[in-house]
């Protein structure tokens, strides 16, 4: 990703102690020897609707022998993926999300069940005080066959933890260790374990001093990896690609790398060109793992970027690629790539797409990669698609309902920078939130639960049974992109009066866009829903006759083209005590 180099590794401490919970459990009140009810100033959310109905998928249903390109719809970007055996297992990168690097698996590439998350203790997330698109970039997830471990490594952008290492037997028994703090700098880190037991790291860096050519020249860089420490060999770093596949074309962005071996040849892919419109997917093979490598004559194999801009269901970004090769000896890819609205923003971040690969030459090919995306793929050999099936990942259009009144929370639901547990507890009615006295525009843990947005097309709704207590209560739903780009519909006090708000905050500064003065407190439902760029936020004190609130909207700042960054937008049911009405309405 080219921004990240602007991005400096921080000390940062971590704000709170581990609470020694599992990281999808919330804590019930009746367990804390609290009272179940309602509270003054503390939110009770109940039963959670979320629908998706996006062109893309309602144009092309499902049909026998294929499944969805996305398999992973909303901000799940920069995916890897491994194969043991039939287990096939996929990361993709959280940034500030708490808990981190969210994980699934598959028996079959086609259907996937998330199993929860790499890094879900305090002791391996640190990003309490770090901007939205900082904290954990572009994880690897790779088997080592040689010692029958499986590895995460990665890049965390906060507390001095920089590049990491987290490794376990089991990945479906979330144990994962502490992180090993790796000893080189850059981004985009991969393993390697080669067939005679040998180990190596490959990852983007900045050019030698002195060497770098023009804005965007980065290379990529090898190093022998002792798997009996879990550090690279000191001495052995080695530049094997510089700029990219063709330097004097001043090639910018070359990152993401990952190396294969083939028929006893050595294959490293890359993505080129910056994770925005010029994104691509690029080959480089060697006849050994240190190189020299030489670029395949046909690069890019995978893009979007040469493509009318006015095609119809567009996808677009293709690139940050991944390969996996099936038992029956078939070729898959997973990659990142974005579907824009009709105003080419982009509210549902970067997706996981996947796409079969043709490798029956000497180079690997995406099938159709460098054709428009298609919403429908071929399935691998004998396998259906089981999405509309209890448990497993859905994709296209389809409805999510939660009651929000089981103790163990759905895997989709995530907090920012700090754990779920600190503020949620459980109750046979609902979910309580505890607000933190901190709101969704500051850097620190908020109290808040996030689903992210998965379609351009949406409606999410909820049940709220609220009092504010003082004019510093406050709590609602959220749609955020980040801390400086988001719209609050929430419920405050004033004058002993109660109000239900939207207010727009557009890059730090607030404003409030429409209020309305409430007969009571109490049980109502929120409500959020988009057409593409326009959304409009309603409530209803009856349960059924929603009121607009402040009209159609524009969506524009929960877009990554507007708000920057590397995440979606995403939909979180927030409280807080520390409330203040912005200045400007």
């Amino acid at each position: 990703m080219q921004q990240k180099k602007h991005i400096k590794l921080g000390l940062l401490s971590c704000l709170f102690a581990f609470t020694g919970l599992s990281s999808c459990q919330t804590m019930r009140a009746d367990e804390r020897k609290e009272p179940v009810g309602k509270v003054v100033g503390q939110p009770l959310y109940s039963n959670f609707k979320y629908t998706g109905n996006d062109a893309f998928y309602s144009e092309n249903p499902i049909v026998p022998g294929q499944f969805y390109s996305t398999i992973l719809q909303g901000c799940y970007p920069d995916p890897s993926i491994t194969r043991k055996g039939d287990d096939y297992y996929l990361v993709a990168s959280s940034f500030v999300m708490f808990p981190g690097v969210p994980i699934f698996h598959s028996h079959d590439m086609v259907n996937w069940k998330q199993i929860g998350h790499v890094l879900n203790r305090e002791s391996q997330l640190q990003v309490g005080t770090v901007g939205i698109s900082e904290g954990v970039y572009a994880p690897d997830i790779m088997y080592n066959p040689n010692n029958d471990t499986f590895y995460m490594i990665t890049t965390q952008f906060a507390s001095g933890i920089g590049n990491m290492v987290v490794k376990t037997k089991d990945p479906k028994a979330n144990n994962w260790s502490d992180p090993i703090k790796l000893q080189f700098d850059g981004i985009d880190p991969a393993l390697f374990f080669d067939d005679n037991g040998k180990a190596y790291v490959v990852h983007n860096d900045a050019p030698d001093k002195g060497k770098e050519l023009y804005t965007g020249h980065r290379v990529i860089k090898i190093w022998e990896y002792d798997v009996a420490t879990d550090q690279v060999i000191p001495g052995t770093s080695k530049i094997i690609v510089d700029g990219g596949v063709d330097l004097a074309k001043q090639p910018i962005w070359i990152e993401a790398p990952h190396i294969y071996k083939k028929n006893g040849q050595y294959y490293l892919m890359c993505a080129e060109g910056g994770t925005g419109g010029n994104h691509s997917e690029v080959i480089f093979s060697s006849s050994h793992p240190m190189g020299p490598y030489t670029p395949a004559k046909n690069n890019p194999i995978l893009s979007q970027r040469h493509l009318p801009a006015d095609r119809p269901n567009k996808v677009d970004w293709a690139g940050h690629a991944d390969l996996v090769q099936t038992a029956d000896g078939e070729w898959y890819g997973v990659f990142l790539a974005v579907r824009p609205n009709e105003k080419n923003r982009v509210n549902t971040g970067r997706e996981t797409f996947v796409l079969p690969v043709d490798w029956s030459g000497e180079w690997p090919i995406f099938k159709g990669g460098m054709e428009p995306l298609k919403a429908l793929v071929h399935t691998p050999k004998g396998i259906e698609s089981s999405k509309d099936k209890s448990g497993f990942f859905p994709n296209g259009n389809f409805t999510f309902n939660d009651k929000l009144n089981e103790k163990t929370l759905d895997e989709r639901w995530i907090a920012l920078r700090g754990p779920r547990e600190k503020f949620l507890v459980g109750e046979k009615k609902g979910l309580a939130i505890k607000p933190f006295a901190v709101t969704v525009q500051e850097k620190k843990p908020i109290s808040a639960l996030f689903y992210r947005q998965q379609h351009i097309a949406f409606a999410a709704e909820v049940e709220m049974d609220y009092t504010p207590g003082s004019e510093k209560d406050f709590a609602g739903i959220t749609c955020l992109q980040s801390e400086k780009f988001n719209y609050v519909l929430g419920v405050t006090k004033s004058n002993n009066e109660y109000y239900i708000q939207l207010e727009r905050t557009e890059n730090g500064i607030t404003k409030v866009i429409a209020q309305q003065k409430l007969i009571r407190s109490g049980k109502m439902k929120l409500r959020v829903s988009a057409t593409g760029d326009d959304y409009t936020f309603s409530y209803a004190l009856d349960g059924s006759s929603f009121q607009h609130l402040g009209g159609t909207v524009s969506g524009d700042i929960l877009s990554t083209d507007v708000a920057g960054g590397f995440t979606g937008a995403m939909i979180g049911l927030y409280a807080t005590s520390a409330y203040a009405t912005p200045v400007e309405k």
